[in-house]
Protein backbone atom coordinates (compact mmCIF):
# COMPACT_ATOMS: atom_id res chain seq x y z
CA UNK A 1 0.00 0.00 0.00
CA UNK A 2 1.54 3.71 -0.89
CA UNK A 3 2.47 5.62 1.85
CA UNK A 4 -0.01 8.73 2.13
CA UNK A 5 1.90 11.24 4.45
CA UNK A 6 -0.74 13.84 6.79
CA UNK A 7 2.28 16.31 6.84
CA UNK A 8 2.86 16.60 3.15
CA UNK A 9 6.91 17.13 2.39
CA UNK A 10 7.59 19.90 4.52
CA UNK A 11 9.46 17.56 7.27
CA UNK A 12 12.41 16.21 4.53
CA UNK A 13 12.53 19.36 3.43
CA UNK A 14 13.50 20.51 6.79
CA UNK A 15 15.85 18.08 7.06
CA UNK A 16 17.39 18.49 3.83
CA UNK A 17 17.87 22.11 4.18
CA UNK A 18 19.41 22.15 7.96
CA UNK A 19 23.05 22.74 8.53
CA UNK A 20 23.67 21.53 11.83
CA UNK A 21 27.13 22.66 13.29
CA UNK A 22 27.51 18.82 14.90
CA UNK A 23 24.63 16.00 14.54
CA UNK A 24 21.06 17.11 15.26
CA UNK A 25 18.70 14.43 15.17
CA UNK A 26 15.02 14.75 14.23
CA UNK A 27 12.07 12.19 16.28
CA UNK A 28 9.52 10.38 13.22
CA UNK A 29 7.13 8.85 16.13
CA UNK A 30 7.21 5.49 16.91
CA UNK A 31 11.14 4.32 17.62
CA UNK A 32 12.32 6.72 14.24
CA UNK A 33 14.76 9.43 14.11
CA UNK A 34 16.69 10.45 11.41
CA UNK A 35 20.36 12.01 12.49
CA UNK A 36 22.23 14.63 10.13
CA UNK A 37 25.87 15.61 10.96
CA UNK A 38 27.93 18.96 10.01
CA UNK A 39 29.32 17.22 6.74
CA UNK A 40 25.54 16.33 5.64
CA UNK A 41 25.56 13.01 6.76
CA UNK A 42 22.19 11.40 6.67
CA UNK A 43 21.16 8.21 8.87
CA UNK A 44 17.53 7.12 9.17
CA UNK A 45 17.26 4.60 11.84
CA UNK A 46 13.40 2.41 12.00
CA UNK A 47 11.45 5.08 10.06
CA UNK A 48 7.85 3.67 9.97
CA UNK A 49 5.21 4.76 8.35
CA UNK A 50 2.87 2.15 7.95
CA UNK A 51 -0.59 2.25 10.00
CA UNK A 52 -0.09 -0.66 11.69
CA UNK A 53 -2.37 -3.80 11.69
CA UNK A 54 -5.65 -2.69 12.60
CA UNK A 55 -8.00 -3.52 14.53
CA UNK A 56 -4.67 -5.18 16.56
CA UNK A 57 -2.35 -2.58 16.17
CA UNK A 58 -3.88 0.77 15.30
CA UNK A 59 -1.27 3.93 14.78
CA UNK A 60 -1.94 6.98 17.00
CA UNK A 61 0.25 10.15 15.69
CA UNK A 62 0.38 11.38 12.09
CA UNK A 63 2.50 10.12 8.96
CA UNK A 64 5.27 12.77 8.62
CA UNK A 65 6.05 12.12 4.91
CA UNK A 66 6.28 10.49 1.95
CA UNK A 67 9.27 8.13 1.81
CA UNK A 68 9.28 9.00 -1.68
CA UNK A 69 10.10 12.73 -1.07
CA UNK A 70 13.28 11.52 1.04
CA UNK A 71 16.07 13.67 -1.09
CA UNK A 72 18.86 13.22 1.22
CA UNK A 73 19.92 9.48 3.01
CA UNK A 74 23.20 7.67 3.30
CA UNK A 75 22.01 4.72 5.74
CA UNK A 76 19.18 3.19 6.60
CA UNK A 77 19.34 1.59 10.30
CA UNK A 78 17.38 -1.19 11.61
CA UNK A 79 17.52 -2.31 15.11
CA UNK A 80 15.68 -5.32 14.41
CA UNK A 81 12.92 -7.04 11.97
CA UNK A 82 9.76 -6.29 13.76
CA UNK A 83 7.47 -4.59 10.82
CA UNK A 84 7.25 -0.68 12.61
CA UNK A 85 11.17 -1.36 11.89
CA UNK A 86 11.56 -3.27 8.97
CA UNK A 87 9.12 -2.31 6.38
CA UNK A 88 9.12 -2.31 2.44
CA UNK A 89 6.82 0.66 1.82
CA UNK A 90 8.52 2.68 4.25
CA UNK A 91 12.08 2.13 3.50
CA UNK A 92 12.60 0.45 0.11
CA UNK A 93 11.58 3.82 -1.43
CA UNK A 94 14.15 5.71 0.23
CA UNK A 95 16.96 3.61 -0.69
CA UNK A 96 15.55 3.55 -4.43
CA UNK A 97 15.14 7.58 -4.23
CA UNK A 98 18.88 7.82 -2.50
CA UNK A 99 21.10 5.24 -3.36
CA UNK A 100 21.52 4.81 0.21
CA UNK A 101 21.95 1.39 2.14
CA UNK A 102 20.01 -0.04 4.70
CA UNK A 103 22.03 -2.21 7.27
CA UNK A 104 20.36 -4.62 9.60
CA UNK A 105 20.93 -7.86 11.83
CA UNK A 106 20.29 -10.95 9.79
CA UNK A 107 16.65 -11.23 10.83
CA UNK A 108 15.94 -7.88 9.40
CA UNK A 109 17.74 -8.62 6.19
CA UNK A 110 15.35 -11.81 5.58
CA UNK A 111 12.38 -9.64 6.21
CA UNK A 112 13.84 -7.54 3.45
CA UNK A 113 14.04 -10.55 0.85
CA UNK A 114 10.82 -11.81 2.05
CA UNK A 115 9.36 -8.66 0.53
CA UNK A 116 11.38 -8.74 -2.62
CA UNK A 117 12.51 -5.20 -2.00
CA UNK A 118 15.11 -6.03 -4.95
CA UNK A 119 11.90 -7.10 -7.14
CA UNK A 120 9.53 -4.43 -6.00
CA UNK A 121 11.80 -1.35 -6.13
CA UNK A 122 14.38 0.08 -7.75
CA UNK A 123 17.21 -1.22 -5.30
CA UNK A 124 20.42 -3.57 -5.87
CA UNK A 125 21.78 -6.45 -3.57
CA UNK A 126 24.48 -4.43 -2.70
CA UNK A 127 22.13 -1.64 -1.11
CA UNK A 128 21.01 -3.93 1.66
CA UNK A 129 23.91 -5.33 4.22
CA UNK A 130 24.26 -7.85 7.12
CA UNK A 131 25.47 -6.54 10.47
CA UNK A 132 26.21 -8.39 13.74
CA UNK A 133 27.12 -7.83 16.72
CA UNK A 134 30.43 -6.48 17.27
CA UNK A 135 30.76 -4.99 13.97
CA UNK A 136 31.60 -1.66 13.54
CA UNK A 137 31.37 0.88 10.15
CA UNK A 138 31.69 4.57 8.64
CA UNK A 139 28.82 5.97 7.28
CA UNK A 140 30.42 9.78 6.54
CA UNK A 141 31.57 11.52 9.50
CA UNK A 142 29.66 8.97 11.92
CA UNK A 143 30.87 5.70 13.08
CA UNK A 144 28.57 3.28 14.03
CA UNK A 145 29.07 0.39 16.44
CA UNK A 146 27.00 -2.55 16.81
CA UNK A 147 25.70 -4.10 20.32
CA UNK A 148 23.45 -6.69 21.43
CA UNK A 149 20.40 -5.85 23.08
CA UNK A 150 18.01 -7.35 25.34
CA UNK A 151 14.32 -7.59 23.51
CA UNK A 152 12.49 -10.57 24.35
CA UNK A 153 10.24 -10.11 21.81
CA UNK A 154 12.35 -10.20 18.68
CA UNK A 155 14.70 -12.97 17.30
CA UNK A 156 17.94 -10.76 16.76
CA UNK A 157 17.93 -7.16 17.73
CA UNK A 158 20.51 -5.04 18.29
CA UNK A 159 21.70 -1.41 19.85
CA UNK A 160 23.19 1.02 17.62
CA UNK A 161 26.26 3.22 19.25
CA UNK A 162 27.02 6.15 16.83
CA UNK A 163 29.65 8.71 17.82
CA UNK A 164 30.56 11.78 16.61
CA UNK A 165 32.92 14.77 17.18
CA UNK A 166 29.78 16.31 18.80
CA UNK A 167 29.27 13.17 21.25
CA UNK A 168 27.42 10.04 21.13
CA UNK A 169 24.36 8.48 20.65
CA UNK A 170 22.79 5.05 21.31
CA UNK A 171 19.91 3.71 19.72
CA UNK A 172 18.42 0.77 21.66
CA UNK A 173 15.74 -0.55 19.56
CA UNK A 174 12.85 -1.87 21.82
CA UNK A 175 14.96 -3.19 24.35
CA UNK A 176 14.82 -3.54 28.18
CA UNK A 177 17.84 -3.38 30.63
CA UNK A 178 20.03 -6.55 31.01
CA UNK A 179 22.79 -6.05 27.95
CA UNK A 180 23.55 -1.81 28.17
CA UNK A 181 25.94 -2.21 31.06
CA UNK A 182 28.44 -2.83 28.05
CA UNK A 183 28.25 0.31 26.46
CA UNK A 184 28.08 2.56 29.09
CA UNK A 185 31.29 1.08 30.22
CA UNK A 186 33.24 1.60 26.88
CA UNK A 187 31.38 5.26 25.80
CA UNK A 188 30.31 8.39 27.28
CA UNK A 189 26.95 8.45 26.57
CA UNK A 190 25.43 11.73 25.49
CA UNK A 191 21.97 10.47 23.91
CA UNK A 192 20.17 7.54 25.02
CA UNK A 193 16.87 6.77 23.04
CA UNK A 194 15.18 3.75 24.57
CA UNK A 195 11.16 2.34 23.68
CA UNK A 196 9.12 3.21 26.59
CA UNK A 197 5.46 1.52 27.14
CA UNK A 198 2.72 -0.13 28.70
CA UNK A 199 0.23 -2.96 29.20
CA UNK A 200 -3.06 -2.99 27.72
CA UNK A 201 -5.81 -5.69 25.86
CA UNK A 202 -4.12 -5.56 22.77
CA UNK A 203 -6.27 -8.29 20.30
CA UNK A 204 -4.07 -11.64 19.36
CA UNK A 205 -2.95 -12.39 16.41
CA UNK A 206 -4.76 -15.29 15.54
CA UNK A 207 -7.82 -14.92 17.92
CA UNK A 208 -8.28 -11.15 17.64
CA UNK A 209 -9.36 -11.31 21.00
CA UNK A 210 -8.12 -8.70 23.54
CA UNK A 211 -5.37 -10.29 26.01
CA UNK A 212 -3.63 -8.36 28.14
CA UNK A 213 -0.53 -6.86 26.43
CA UNK A 214 3.29 -5.65 27.86
CA UNK A 215 5.53 -4.12 25.54
CA UNK A 216 8.64 -2.09 26.05
CA UNK A 217 9.89 -0.65 29.17
CA UNK A 218 7.98 0.78 32.10
CA UNK A 219 9.00 3.48 33.79
CA UNK A 220 11.77 1.89 36.41
CA UNK A 221 13.05 -0.27 33.44
CA UNK A 222 13.56 2.44 31.47
CA UNK A 223 15.31 4.26 34.09
CA UNK A 224 17.19 0.97 35.18
CA UNK A 225 18.13 0.90 31.25
CA UNK A 226 19.81 4.50 31.93
CA UNK A 227 21.73 3.37 34.26
CA UNK A 228 23.36 0.38 32.77
CA UNK A 229 24.06 3.10 29.84
CA UNK A 230 25.22 5.88 32.39
CA UNK A 231 23.19 7.95 30.39
CA UNK A 232 23.78 11.81 30.51
CA UNK A 233 20.46 12.37 28.23
CA UNK A 234 17.47 10.29 28.06
CA UNK A 235 15.26 9.74 24.91
CA UNK A 236 11.60 7.89 25.67
CA UNK A 237 10.08 6.92 22.35
CA UNK A 238 7.71 4.76 21.30
CA UNK A 239 5.04 5.95 23.56
CA UNK A 240 3.16 7.87 21.44
CA UNK A 241 2.24 4.91 18.94
CA UNK A 242 0.18 2.06 19.43
CA UNK A 243 -4.06 2.76 20.61
CA UNK A 244 -4.48 0.95 24.05
CA UNK A 245 -0.49 0.90 25.05
CA UNK A 246 0.11 4.75 24.48
CA UNK A 247 1.76 5.86 27.98
CA UNK A 248 3.05 9.75 29.34
CA UNK A 249 6.41 10.14 29.14
CA UNK A 250 6.49 12.80 31.79
CA UNK A 251 6.05 10.53 34.41
CA UNK A 252 9.80 9.05 33.82
CA UNK A 253 11.10 12.31 35.63
CA UNK A 254 9.73 11.01 38.81
CA UNK A 255 11.01 7.30 38.54
CA UNK A 256 14.65 9.12 37.95
CA UNK A 257 14.66 11.30 40.37
CA UNK A 258 17.17 9.55 43.13
CA UNK A 259 18.91 7.54 40.15
CA UNK A 260 22.69 9.53 39.33
CA UNK A 261 21.29 8.65 35.33
CA UNK A 262 19.94 9.88 33.07
CA UNK A 263 20.76 13.74 34.14
CA UNK A 264 18.00 14.81 32.16
CA UNK A 265 14.90 13.41 30.32
CA UNK A 266 13.98 14.96 26.95
CA UNK A 267 10.74 14.70 26.39
CA UNK A 268 10.07 14.45 22.54
CA UNK A 269 6.98 14.40 19.87
CA UNK A 270 6.73 13.69 16.25
CA UNK A 271 8.75 16.14 14.31
CA UNK A 272 10.92 17.80 16.87
CA UNK A 273 14.31 18.38 16.32
CA UNK A 274 16.86 18.57 19.22
CA UNK A 275 20.93 18.49 19.04
CA UNK A 276 23.47 16.32 20.20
Amino acid sequence: MPIESDWSDWLPEAVAEADPEGVDFWYLGCNGFILKSADGTTVFIDPYLGLGDPPRTVRMIPVPFNPEDVREADAVLATHEHSDHVHGESQAPILEATGSTFYGPDESVAVTEEQEWTDRWDVTEEQIVEIDDGDTFEVGDLTISVYPANDPDAVHPVAYVIEHDAGTFVHGGDARPGQFEQIGAEYDVNVAVLAFGSTGMIPDKQSREPERTTWYNDENMLVEAANELQAERLVPTHYDMWKGLTADPTVVHRHANSFAYPETISVVEIGDRRSL
